[in-house]
């Protein structure tokens, strides 16, 4: 088991951290009328993107460490609980509909499980162990990337997930919004945006909250741009699962080769509707088997794959 502060040490713990602290000005809050609270959170989360640029160099250097791993086969994997454990999940649901990803590619794992991001389920955040044996189920290699994401900084599930995957040669991420927090000393690349104070003293979804989006929508879409699952900023490898993506298929196609109308739907009937190939098809004037060995033999980059047709 693990051994638990008392009471007095956390809130002593608690009261020492930036997302946590107490703020008097606001005190009467609740007396202003809505439209006076709404400019109050407006002005707070306009001070976001600031805190989340001072890091972009971390971040780029941890983004260039999972687009290494993850071309090498590597999985990425977030691991936090309450609402940062959510947006990890979150933001791993997304990558298979937009980068076409294996579902297993990206996974988040959420302290107490999938019941855990709808309902609260208690004591959870606070297992290392739990970490640890969720992270097993997951069998990590060298080749994997752990994000651990806590607002805090010291939740026992993100700081025990990050401290195990170490011990098994992943790479390690810890994303949070203290400075010198226990997350970021456990982790390989520690990546902390300090947002300041809540508007509701403690409550880390806001602020901190769209500071975590923020970053997990940067390691996602710019480690899937490194691994060539877009052509400039179009959405190559868009999976057409219903009618509003296969029509978007259908744009990208005309926005990357300019061609017809009959021309994309040619295309796209030879590649058994693969944009990607698609595009080869129409701009490197080559059939759809040619386009498919063409990018498997470019790791998926088309690009790469274009240069080579026209060689």
């Amino acid at each position: 088991m693990t051994s638990m502060p008392n009471h007095g040490d956390l809130r002593a713990e608690l009261e020492t951290l930036t997302t946590e602290a107490f703020r008097p000005e606001l005190s009467d809050i609740d007396r202003l009328s809505t439209l006076e609270i709404a400019r109050l959170m407006n002005g707070e989360d306009t001070t976001v993107p600031a805190a989340v640029a001072a890091q972009l160099p971390l971040i780029a250097a941890a983004i260039d460490g999972i687009a290494e791993r993850m071309a090498r086969g590597g999985r990425l994997v977030y691991a936090g609980a309450g609402t940062a454990g959510r947006l990890g999940v979150l933001d791993a649901s997304e990558c298979p509909p937009t980068f076409n990803t294996d579902p297993s590619r990206v996974v988040g794992v959420i302290a107490g499980g999938p019941t855990a991001m709808v309902a609260s389920i208690e004591g959870a955040e606070d297992s290392r162990e739990l970490a640890a044996a969720d992270l097993d189920a997951l069998a990590l290699t060298a080749d994997d990337t752990v994000v651990g994401v806590s607002a805090s900084g010291r939740t026992p599930y993100a700081v025990g997930a990050v401290e195990h995957a170490r011990k098994q040669g992943a790479l390690t991420i810890g994303l949070s919004c203290n400075a010198h927090s226990a997350l970021a000393s456990a982790a390989d690349h520690g990546i902390e945006v300090v947002v300041g104070p809540e508007l509701l003293t403690g409550s880390t979804r806001l602020k901190s909250g769209t500071a975590q989006k923020l970053v997990l929508n940067m390691l996602s879409t710019i480690t899937m741009i490194r691994l060539g699952k877009t052509y400039g900023n179009l959405m190559v490898d868009v999976r057409a699962s219903n009618e509003k993506l296969r029509a978007r298929s259908r744009r990208i196609v005309a926005l990357a080769t300019g061609a017809s109308d009959e021309e994309i739907e040619r295309a796209l009937a030879a590649t058994d509707g693969e944009v990607k190939n698609a595009i080869l098809t129409i701009l490197g004037g080559v059939d759809g088997p040619t386009a498919a060995r063409l990018l498997e033999d470019a790791e998926g980059h088309l690009r790469a794959a274009l240069a080579a047709s026209a060689g």
